[in-house]
């Protein structure tokens, strides 16, 4: 018998096994009983031809027989700054990002937290979502940030970077035992009560600091929480001109003045220039300051620490010169890298976020918390500390600030290099705010490089 001979009985058993795939076993029983009956006519060769016609017959047949997987959708991964965890919680934060990928099952997203320096560059994750708590000038310097314009149909004519999720405003914190102490019954309401205080605490035996300021390089909430709300609160504004910022007013130079006063009678902290805000919050509960501006957002840290009836809150005096006061706001903004790699998906997540911000207002106890809103969460009315914080902002202007505006952390700079020969030299307020002043406008003129330079 050829071997044509015996493949062409093959192709019987395989014609026959092409009509049901059902039939598969008991093929392959008569298949088997005929290769018994006939193999002593097949050599070695023989049988392996006859194999692999097997094969390339009966395995198409059974791939076709079984469903084909439904391919993959095509998943996006998206980054985030792994400091939101610290802002918002762990938890919290756990729960948004389950709700969003129930919402977009496409989009997945991840804390970069493959950031570091310790990490190989080659290996490092650059997040595509970023938080920032306070002035994110730093990323508008270095252009990290994609506009938002086209996202928001912001048309104001100026760039949106970021968006807002929760503020809260500066306040003056004071230690009520140790006011009392000094023989005092009411927070200091005016200049001049503020310095009264401040050496009645400082002069006499109570082992604390009238008032602290903090200026620390790692603080960049500083100048305009314990510099500026002191020119704010007098209605002073540093944009009164337009584009430029400018300070050379009498009433601003008067501000800097009181300044140097509470520093040369001793009336202040130590170490201005190595400490932070958080470091002197810390202070501040320990009972060694009785007097300090922080932000609402400290509230809930002092409750804690100290109790609610051991500090108040209050306005900062005022000069008495019949300027509307002003507050200074800090925000915790949400923008999406320059470099991402899925703007859109990104995006989605943030408007995703900003709708959720009265819940992030009332998870941080936050006042203001939405700028916006006319009416405060159930959080703030039935509390005696932020129902008192929302009527004053209620009752206030919202201070313009250096964030987010170009050159922000040049004047910044510029200012606290002065402020500190100010009161570390001697050298008088107006000399002072005139240096000052010089300094701006050779920054807003673009001449602050080649004068480095020189």
């Amino acid at each position: 018998m050829s071997l044509l001979e015996k493949a062409s009985i093959i192709k019987i058993y395989l014609k026959n096994l092409k009509k049901s795939i059902l039939d598969l076993p008991r093929f392959l029983q008569k298949g088997g009983r005929f290769l018994r009956k006939s193999i002593h006519y097949i050599n070695k060769t023989d049988i392996f031809i006859i194999l692999v016609l097997l094969i390339l017959i009966i395995v198409p047949l059974m791939v076709n027989t079984f469903p084909k997987a439904e391919p993959e959708s095509k998943q996006v991964h998206i980054y985030l700054s792994p400091n939101c965890e610290d802002i918002f919680g762990t938890r919290l934060m756990e729960e948004l990002l389950l709700e969003f990928e129930e919402k977009y099952p496409d989009i997945r997203l991840r804390m970069a937290y493959d950031t570091t320096a310790s990490v190989p560059a080659e290996n490092r994750i650059e997040p595509h979502i970023l938080f920032f708590d306070g002035d994110y000038s730093i990323f508008t310097a270095e252009n990290a940030l994609l506009e938002l314009n086209s996202f928001t149909n912001y048309d104001s004519g100026a760039q949106q970077l970021a968006i807002p999720l929760v503020s809260f405003m500066d306040m003056l914190f004071y230690n009520i035992d140790i006011l009392t102490a000094a023989g005092f019954d009411h927070p200091p309401k005016t200049r001049e009560e503020f310095t009264a205080y401040a050496r009645a605490v400082s002069r006499g035996d109570h082992n604390a600091a009238g008032a602290a300021i903090s200026l620390g390089s790692n603080d960049n909430h500083a100048l305009s929480r314990d510099i500026f709300s002191w020119i704010w609160t007098a209605g002073g504004n540093f944009w009164a001109n337009g584009e430029k910022p400018s300070l050379n007013t009498r009433a601003i130079t008067n501000d800097i003045a009181f300044l140097g006063t509470l520093n040369r009678d001793k009336l202040l902290a130590p170490d201005i220039f190595e400490t932070t805000g958080a470091q002197r919050l810390e202070e501040f509960a320990e009972g060694k300051t009785a007097m300090m501006i922080a932000s609402t957002q400290a509230i809930p840290f002092l409750r804690e620490k100290m109790g609610d009836g051991a500090f108040g809150i209050t306005t900062v005096p005022s000069a008495g010169t019949g300027g509307r006061y002003a507050i200074g706001i800090s925000a915790i903004y949400i923008g999406i890298s320059a470099n991402a790699d899925h703007p859109d998906e990104a995006w989605n997540f943030l408007a995703f976020l900003a709708a959720k911000s009265h819940d992030l207002c009332a998870e941080l106890k936050a006042v203001p918390g939405m700028v916006s809103n006319i009416i405060p969460g159930d959080y703030v009315q039935d509390d005696v500390f932020y129902s008192k914080a929302w009527d004053i902002f209620a009752a206030s202007d919202i201070a313009e600030s250096f964030s987010g505006k170009p050159n922000a952390q040049k004047y910044e700079e510029a200012f606290l290099e002065e402020f500190r020969v100010f009161l570390e030299e001697g050298r008088t307020a107006q000399i002072t705010v005139n240096e000052i002043q010089k300094r701006w406008d050779e920054i807003s003129n673009g001449n602050d490089e080649e004068e480095i330079a020189d």
